[in-house]
């Protein structure tokens, strides 16, 4: 599957913006290499991702694939920045 950007709009920019993670940043996030979950979400299939910005702050992600046509872009749902007793569990050596 080719993922071909991000899927922006009024629905899930202020939803994702509110906790003060900018679009850049998610993007930062899910272009790189973030740990990624499946999210047990009823309705729709949704992922989780947790990974570094390049500044080196960490953030937490839950997204889904959305197709239209044979485009399948990245639509974020939500984005916080972790706590630090999130981010010492993600460090944990395995």
């Amino acid at each position: 599957m080719r993922i071909t950007g991000f899927d922006w709009d009024e629905g899930n920019w202020p939803k994702c913006g509110k906790h003060g993670v900018s679009r850049e940043e998610i993007e930062q996030v899910l272009l790189g290499t973030p740990a990624i979950l499946p999210d047990a979400h009823p309705d729709e299939p949704r992922m989780r991702a947790i990974g570094k910005t390049a500044a080196g702050r960490y953030v937490f992600l839950v997204f889904m694939l959305r197709k239209v046509g044979a485009i399948t872009r990245l639509r974020p749902i939500s984005a916080r920045f972790m706590h630090q007793k999130e981010i010492n569990h993600y460090e944990r050596p395995i």
